[in-house]
């Protein structure tokens, strides 16, 4: 069996990359397709696969500035030749189930999330923008919705990393998914610290996953705060943090488990598709407050394993981390560190296996029972 995997941009090492390393040790002998390539930001597991790219690899400053070619990708990936493969898996972030293939072949979308950006939080991203390059945008968006809405024909089984991904496929492709968690590394170690009175807040520091928020609520009760964590977010960051707050920039693993394993819990205000900082979170065995939508309500359990506030408001945040302060005896850290388990990295190849395997055999069913059935040719009477 041939297999491909897609994958949208292969620049950093983030989530959907963990997805993309889990794949590869699934498949070993699998070829890896992508629109722009950097081998130097990529993990060795993927560099020993043949990773081949799309036309937009050959555009200028392609690695720096594959955003701007994003109108491109669902061309450039149509112009793949996978008609000798019979498996595509295609991991879908940006553009990546756009391929056409072979009429034999399965194809299975790993869905991380319906890009944001052109659906349910355009104006999320859009919204710093000047007028002038939003009204530009706009067609721009549109035209990408229509061809992710079309690709999504092209697949046969769509796997989502969280309920909440499930449900934006159901709106916005009109498919139904099973739910497969990504892998999660949790084998952390758990560091004999001695607890100190401050919170931990780590990620990205873009607008969506308020940041804001959580300064806003620790200004107000006058807690101490440490943030962890580079973006486009910090200069107005900076400006609003008050005494308690920290803001430490990007740190390294070592210097985050030792702030982790001395903090009281992670605070966690954003809406994300699935949220692998809670879990490793809870892997070190320490509680998490988070904002009770998106994928946290699939790996923390409310009053158990964390705290879940419902409104994205600095009041329900104060509310929560008072609430959690007064019952912090209940928490366990066994409790806490045993639901982590559950997300794996043994266990999402596991669950892969099962799902495709399934995929594979339902789709040949369906395909031999759709064959025409040709009635036996009369012969002629003389």
């Amino acid at each position: 069996m041939k297999v491909a995997i897609i994958h949208y941009w292969l620049v950093s090492m983030r989530g959907g990359e963990a997805v993309l390393e889990e794949l590869c040790r699934m498949y070993p002998e699998a070829d890896v397709y992508t629109n722009v390539l950097d081998r130097s930001a990529i993990s060795e597991v993927i560099r020993e696969h043949d990773i081949h790219t799309t036309f937009i690899q050959k555009l200028p400053i392609a690695v720096k500035l594959y955003k701007a070619y994003l109108p491109l990708m669902p061309l450039a990936l149509e112009q793949l030749d996978l008609t000798d493969y019979d498996l595509v898996i295609s991991s879908e972030s940006g553009p990546a189930k756009n391929v056409i293939t072979a009429p034999h072949a399965v194809h299975v979308c790993y869905c991380h999330t319906p890009m944001r950006y052109i659906w349910d939080m355009r104006s999320n991203y859009s919204s710093h923008l000047g007028t002038a390059i939003r009204m530009a945008a706009a067609p721009v968006a549109h035209y990408v919705r229509i061809c992710d809405a079309l690709s999504a024909a092209r697949v046969d089984r769509f796997i989502a990393n969280s309920t909440f991904v499930a449900q934006r496929i159901k709106r916005y492709y009109g498919q139904e998914s099973i739910v497969v968690p990504p892998p999660v590394n949790t084998n952390i170690d758990y560091l004999e610290r001695e607890q100190e009175d401050f919170y931990l807040a780590l990620g990205q520091l873009v607008r969506y996953k308020r940041f804001d928020l959580a300064i806003e609520a620790f200004n107000r009760m006058n807690k101490r705060l440490v943030v962890i964590g580079a973006g486009e977010e910090m200069t107005r960051l900076q400006k609003i943090a008050g005494p308690t707050i920290s803001l430490l920039g990007w740190q390294p693993k070592e210097a985050i488990s030792d702030l982790l394993a001395r903090s009281r819990g992670l605070i966690f205000p954003g809406m994300e598709d699935f949220g692998i900082v809670p879990v490793e979170a809870m892997a070190a065995g320490k509680p998490v407050i988070a904002y009770g939508k998106g994928g946290v309500c699939d790996t923390i359990i409310d009053g158990v394993t964390g705290v879940l506030f419902h409104e994205q408001t600095s009041d329900s945040l104060v509310a929560a981390v008072k609430w959690f302060e007064r019952n912090s005896h209940a928490f366990s850290r066994k409790t806490i560190m045993e639901q982590s388990s559950h997300f794996a990295r043994a266990n999402f190849r596991e669950r892969m296996k099962a799902v495709i395997e399934e995929t594979m055999d339902r789709t040949a069913q369906i395909r031999l029972s759709s064959r025409p059935h040709y009635l036996p040719a009369v012969a002629k009477q003389i």
